[in-house]
């Protein structure tokens, strides 16, 4: 598939299953995602308390602590990072109740990749109060779906890696960024920088 949006989101994914979290893990980083894997509730509690994602895929049955007691803290605590629940469970009362507790989604397995995939894209275009796949800021626009960059209009040409830059500056336009910001929004956590 096409990398449709490239614009540097980083995704924690909570997930104790090793083949399905590689898979997962693999697809959201060939799509341009940064991708901070958590094996267990304690880890993805941890991992939200040192750095800001664009979205949560959070399984329910987790190691040390479940899926909707690490969502139930993340939003007492204010995090109002988007989660979709993936998980086995498809009670209803089970949906409910993590749909209640303040996730934005919920996905039941075994799922088509790609719809996880759209479902995330979804989650950030609300995150980042989008209606389509553009932004702008003053006489520059992206187009995060034919990834090409316009100046007044006019095409500029630019490597991977620097429309990933502008598209993550452009989407934090008007706010200061830090080094360290933009190294884990570029990279996964598993990359040597």
């Amino acid at each position: 598939p096409t990398l449709w949006y490239d614009w540097n989101t980083s995704v924690l994914l909570v997930e104790d299953d090793p083949l399905l979290g590689e898979g997962v893990r693999h697809a959201l980083s060939r799509e341009g995602h940064s991708v901070t894997w958590a094996k267990d509730g304690e880890e993805a509690l941890a991992a939200a308390a040192t750095q800001a994602y664009s979205c949560i895929l959070l399984d329910l049955r987790m190691p040390h602590l479940s899926g909707l007691a690490v969502l139930k803290r993340l939003r007492a605590q204010g995090n109002r990072t988007p989660v979709i629940i993936v998980t086995a469970s498809e009670q209803p009362g089970q949906k409910i109740e993590g749909l209640d507790a303040g996730a934005d989604d919920y996905l039941v397995k075994p799922f088509d990749l790609e719809e996880l995939l759209a479902r995330v894209r979804a989650q950030i275009r609300r995150l980042d109060d989008r209606t389509g796949d553009t932004i702008s800021c003053a006489n520059v626009c992206l187009d995060l779906s034919a990834r090409t960059a316009t100046l007044d209009g006019q095409p500029v040409a630019l490597t991977a890696k620097e429309f990933r830059v502008l598209a993550y500056l452009m989407r934090k336009s008007g706010k200061f960024i830090n080094k360290q910001e933009l190294e884990d929004a570029l990279y996964d956590d598993s990359a040597e920088i």
